[in-house]
C-alpha cells in the first residue's frame, strides 16, 4: 500500500462506497420494475427482497468493527469487495425471488462492512481535524455509485441482468484499489478500541442518534424501494423514465458531502431536523403527480440530497460520539438506519398491495413529520480536534 492523502483517501472512499452503496445496494430500486416484471414479483414479495439487504446490512455492522479490527481496514474493505462481487453477479443470474434475494443479502453484507473498513482506515491515514469532512465526502460515493447506474436503464432499459454483471465488474476493481490504496489499522489504535468503554455521558446522545436513524431509514426505504415502481405503476411513466429520477437523485445527492461543514455551520439537530422535513416533502411531491417526468425529477433531487445529507450527519455524529472508537462509530448511525429500512421496505410493500402506492407514500410522509417534531433531541455534536 502506498502513502495516501487526506483528499486521495476521501476519493478512493468515495469511489468504494460508489459500488458498496450506489450499486450494491440502492441501484436496486431503479430495475425494480424490470426485475418485477421478468420475475413476475408481487410488490409484497418486492418488499421482502428488497429488505434482504438492510436485514444483511444489520447483521454485517454488528460485526464491522471486529471485523475492520481482526483483518485490518484493508482486509475488511476487500472482503467487503468481494461480497459485493458474489451479490451482483448472483442477483445478474437470479431465476426467481429466492435467488435474487439471496444476490441482494450478500450486498448487504458488502454494503455493511465498507463504511465502518474505510472509517478504521481513515484514522490512520487521515488527520483527526478532518475527519468529519473526509467522512462525508466518502459518504457522498453513494451518490457516483447511483449516478453509474442510470445510463443502463435509460439505454438498456429491459437489460437489468448485463447491468448488474457490469457491476460485478466494478466490484472487482474495487477490491483492487482496497488493496492499494486502504491502510492497515494500526494495532495501537485497535488495542485502543478494543480496552475503550462507552462513556455513561454518551449513552443518551448515542440512543437518540439510533432512534432518528430507525425513523430515517423507514421513512427512505419507501422512496429507495418503490418510488421507479410507482412512477411506472402509478403514474405510467415508461421504465426508461426513472433513469431520470435517479440521475437527479445521484447528481443532487454530491451536495451531501458539504454535510459535515453545513452542520457545523446551522447547527446539527436543525440541519437534521430541516434536512428529515424535506425528505418527507419529496415523498408527498411524488405522490400527488408520479405522472409527471418533470415532477418525479424534482422528487428524486430533493430525496437524494437530503438523503446524503442526512446519512452524512448521522456519520459524522456517530464518529464524534465515539472518537476511540470510529469504526464502531461509524457502524452504530448506518445500523439503525438499515434496520428501519429493513422494517420499513416489506411494511410499504405491503401498505401498496392494500391501499396502493399513493396512499403508501402520503402515510410514510407522516411517519417523516413526526421525527421531524422532534429534531431538537437529535444529539448535537462538535468536530473532533487533535493532529
Amino acid at each position: 500500500m502506498q502513502s495516501v492523502s487526506a483528499t486521495t483517501y476521501a476519493v478512493a472512499g468515495a469511489g468504494l462506497i460508489a459500488m458498496s452503496y450506489g450499486l450494491a445496494r440502492f441501484a436496486f430500486g431503479l430495475y425494480v420494475p424490470s426485475i418485477r416484471g421478468e420475475l413476475d414479483l408481487t410488490a409484497g414479495v418486492t418488499g421482502v427482497v428488497g429488505a434482504m439487504a438492510y436485514v444483511s446490512f444489520s447483521l454485517a455492522s454488528l460485526l464491522a468493527a471486529p471485523v475492520a479490527g481482526y483483518l485490518g481496514a484493508r482486509g475488511a474493505a476487500i472482503l467487503a469487495s468481494l461480497f459485493g462481487l458474489f451479490g451482483l453477479l448472483t442477483i445478474s443470474g437470479a431465476a426467481g425471488a429466492w435467488t435474487l434475494g439471496i444476490g441482494v443479502f450478500a450486498c448487504g453484507i458488502c454494503t455493511g462492512l465498507m463504511m465502518p473498513a474505510l472509517t478504521a482506515g481513515m484514522q490512520s491515514a487521515v488527520p483527526a481535524f478532518v475527519h468529519g469532512r473526509v467522512s462525508a465526502v466518502m459518504n457522498s460515493g453513494t451518490s457516483i455509485g447511483v449516478i453509474v447506474s442510470v445510463p443502463t436503464v435509460v439505454l438498456l432499459t429491459d437489460l437489468w441482468r448485463e447491468a448488474y454483471f457490469g457491476f460485478a465488474l466494478i466490484a472487482f476493481l474495487c477490491a483492487l484499489v482496497a488493496w492499494r490504496l486502504v491502510p492497515h489499522a494500526s494495532r495501537a489504535r485497535r488495542a485502543q478500541e478494543g480496552i475503550a468503554r462507552l462513556a455513561r455521558s454518551r449513552r443518551s446522545p448515542l440512543l437518540r442518534l439510533v432512534v432518528f436513524g430507525l425513523g430515517m431509514g423507514v421513512v427512505s426505504s419507501t422512496y429507495w424501494v418503490f418510488a421507479p415502481d410507482m412512477a411506472v405503476a402509478a403514474g405510467g411513466l415508461d421504465s426508461s423514465a426513472t433513469g431520470w429520477m435517479w440521475l437527479a437523485l445521484g447528481l443532487a445527492g454530491l451536495g451531501g458531502a458539504a454535510a459535515g461543514d453545513l452542520a457545523d455551520r446551522c447547527g446539527v439537530a436543525r440541519t437534521q431536523g430541516l434536512a428529515f422535513a424535506v425528505m418527507s416533502l419529496s415523498l408527498v411531491v411524488l405522490a400527488l403527480a408520479p405522472g409527471s417526468i418533470g415532477l418525479a425529477v424534482f422528487s428524486a433531487a430533493l430525496f437524494g440530497l437530503v438523503y446524503m445529507i442526512l446519512t452524512g450527519i448521522h456519520l459524522v455524529a456517530g464518529v464524534r460520539l465515539l472518537p476511540e472508537r470510529q469504526s464502531l462509530g461509524a457502524a452504530v448511525p448506518f445500523l439503525a438506519i438499515a434496520v428501519g429500512q429493513a422494517a420499513g421496505s416489506p411494511v410499504t410493500g405491503a401498505l401498496v398491495d392494500r391501499m396502493g402506492h399513493i396512499e403508501a407514500f402520503v402515510v410514510m410522509s407522516i411517519v417523516g413529520a413526526l421525527f421531524v417534531l422532534g429534531f431538537r433531541w437529535f444529539p448535537e455534536t462538535r468536530p473532533l480536534q487533535g493532529p
